[in-house]
């Protein structure tokens, strides 16, 4: 059990990395074939290959925002969307000192997550996927609400992160 940000307690399990997603060509297929797909959703189970080409489970959920991106790459994604509960990325959550940000590079995001700023089970692993989407080639991520999803296609909410 871990305190979440203030949100009370919460159970918690091992939450490994995705390095893939078993189903990228189906859903590729699907995505350029004008389907709306849904998938990598928080929660999933991470599995691995047996010798024999089997797939097996791990006891273990998998990070929908690392699973976005990992998705997202292999998909040949530019940009990346990562909806969440706030408009925008802050420092200094909840406190009188909050400043919420319109633009963060990798480089500021790097400085804010190291000081502490970015929890994990919170905005910390969508700030690690944002900043590894990027550093392996993608443009930008917008990390907002969903309902401001839209506004935020149009520069008008949310946060952009870039190089």
């Amino acid at each position: 059990m871990v305190e979440d940000s203030g949100r009370g307690w919460r159970r918690v399990v091992p939450s490994p990395v995705p390095v893939s997603i078993v189903e990228s060509d189906i859903i590729k297929k699907l995505v350029y074939s004008g389907v709306i797909v849904i998938t990598a959703g928080g929660g999933g189970i991470p599995v691995y290959y047996e010798k024999d080409g089997t797939l097996e489970g791990i006891d273990a959920v998998i990070d929908k925002d690392y699973a976005t991106i990992v998705l997202a790459l292999e998909l040949g994604a530019r940009i990346v969307v990562i909806s969440t509960g706030v408009e925008k990325v802050s420092i200094n959550f909840g406190k009188p000192e909050q400043k919420d940000f319109d633009k963060l590079t990798v480089e500021e995001c790097k400085k804010y997550l190291k000081e502490g700023h970015f929890p994990p089970g919170s905005m910390g692993p969508k700030i690690k996927a944002a900043i590894n989407f990027i550093d392996k080639g993608g443009d930008r991520v917008i990390i907002t609400s969903v309902r401001n999803i839209g506004a935020a296609l149009e520069g008008k909410a949310g946060t952009v992160i870039c190089k």
